[in-house]
This record gives structure tokens, sequence and C-alpha cells, in this order.
């Protein structure tokens, strides 16, 4: 096994700790202000590892990837994720978020990472688990 294999590998387990706390607390109904906060610091959370994952993984595969944008593109033309634009889209809240906060937007994001960034988020989520299980039985 390579470096760049051990690698995708040891991001997935961060990124799978992170993915199922934002799982764990999506779900809860009308959440407290504090609540939103965390989902979207969850969020933020679990999508940068979600990209340097796709990078890591890619590079595995013999891909240069050079940004966020471009791990998004190349993972989508892999068929690892299958809306690009959902992903291009969180990736821009994503970098929204982080640099200012506007309770509006906390509440449109929250939606957007419910209806939107989680489903995508948990896609990934799947095919890797997948990745990992098929390369331990070898089918």
């Amino acid at each position: 096994m390579n470096m760049k294999e051990i690698r995708w590998k040891q991001r997935f387990q961060n990124y799978e700790k992170a993915f199922l706390l934002l799982d764990k607390y999506i779900a809860g109904a009308s959440p407290s202000e504090l609540e939103c906060a965390g989902i979207i610091q969850f969020f933020e959370m679990t999508f940068e590892l979600a990209w340097k994952l796709m990078k890591d993984y890619l590079e595995s595969q013999g891909f240069i990837i050079k940004s966020p944008r471009d791990a998004v593109k190349q993972a989508f033309q892999s068929q690892m994720i299958l809306d690009g634009h959902v992903w291009i889209e969180a990736l821009e809240n994503r970098n929204l978020s982080v640099h200012t906060y506007n309770q509006n937007l906390a509440a449109e994001l929250q939606n957007k990472i419910k209806e939107l960034y989680h489903p995508a988020l948990k896609e990934l989520y799947d095919y890797l688990k997948n990745e990992l299980r098929t390369e331990k039985t070898g089918c």
C-alpha cells in the first residue's frame, strides 16, 4: 500500500467522524440558535474534510488536484459524486459562512445543509465506505 492510499484512508476516518456527527444533529426538529450554529460548524468541518478526502482519494488514483473546485470536478467526472453543481454551491456557501455571519444566511444555509448538502456528503461517505469494503473483501 502506497502513501497516497494510506492518506485517503486516514482522512476517511476523520471524515467519517465529522459526517456522523453532522448526521446525528441534522435530524433534530426546530433547532435553537446555538444548535443551528453547531450544525453549520459541523457542515463546515465535514465539507472541508470532504474535499480534502476527494483530493487524497483521486490522487491515489493518479489524478492531480490543485484546489477544492478541481477535486469536485474530478470527483464528478469519476462518478464519485452525482451532482457537481450541488458540491460547487456547497463550496461557495461554505466559504461565505466561514467569513461572514448573517442570521438570514444562517437560516438559509441550515435548510440547504439539510436538503442538499447533507445528502451529497452522505453520497460521498457511502461511495468511499463501499470502496473500503470492496478492498477488504477483494470483490
